[in-house]
């Protein structure tokens, strides 16, 4: 299993207590099978060996279920970008965004399901900064993406002037091409070839900045 999916937990029987874990693990498991389609609340009590009536003391509708695997999945993104910044030395700044880059697209092709699914679904706005989103340092993708950012300009790399919005402006052009790699047209492009083009949109991103 990829470290990518270190945060989130495989899924176990039902005990008596736990049953809101076992629902949800469930849930991860339908969403890294079949991305956000195949999170049905329906199955997961199935799986979870459950009658239906008893999941909706935790989640009372698919779409509950839903923003909490997203939420799992986003976590498990955090924790993949996590470990990539780990291998980077304290002042190689620049060094700290392409690792941020490099996680989110390793997590695109190794957790297609996941990876859908934490972006395919609308956040609440309750939910939107939620702890459940968050890696082992507490932050959610977005936020390490910001942290990056921050320390590029610190060390100058990037000029203060161009830090505002910089998070979108990255993000946007790494995710586009894991969708594309992912499930548009360059999604017969060979895994080599998709690694080249990666290389060279993350030396696009932290040059343009």
């Amino acid at each position: 299993m990829p470290d990518a999916a270190d945060q989130i937990r495989p899924r176990r029987p039902y005990h008596h207590g736990d049953l809101g874990r076992a629902l949800l693990d469930a849930g991860i498991a339908l969403a890294r099978a079949g991305g956000p389609e195949a999170v049905v609340l329906r199955e997961a009590t199935r799986r979870a060996g459950v009658v239906p009536n008893a999941a909706y003391r935790h989640f009372a509708s698919r779409h509950a279920l839903l923003q909490a695997v997203r939420s799992a999945s986003l976590a498990a993104l955090a924790v993949a970008m996590e470990k990539e910044l780990a291998r980077v030395r304290d002042n190689d700044a620049r060094a700290s965004l392409r690792a941020i880059g490099t996680a989110y697209l390793r997590f695109a092709r190794t957790e297609p399901g996941l990876f859908r699914t934490a972006f395919a679904v609308p956040a609440d706005p309750e939910t939107a900064a939620s702890p459940a989103m968050a890696g082992r340092s507490g932050l959610n993708p977005f936020q390490l993406l910001g942290v990056a950012l921050d320390r590029m300009v610190a060390a100058g790399v990037l000029p203060a002037a161009r830090r505002p919005g910089a998070e979108y402006l990255a993000w946007s052009a790494v995710h586009g091409l894991a969708m594309l790699v992912l499930e548009g047209p360059l999604r017969r492009l060979t895994r080599a070839q998709a690694r080249t083009i990666e290389a060279r949109l993350l030396d696009m991103v932290e040059d343009g900045l």
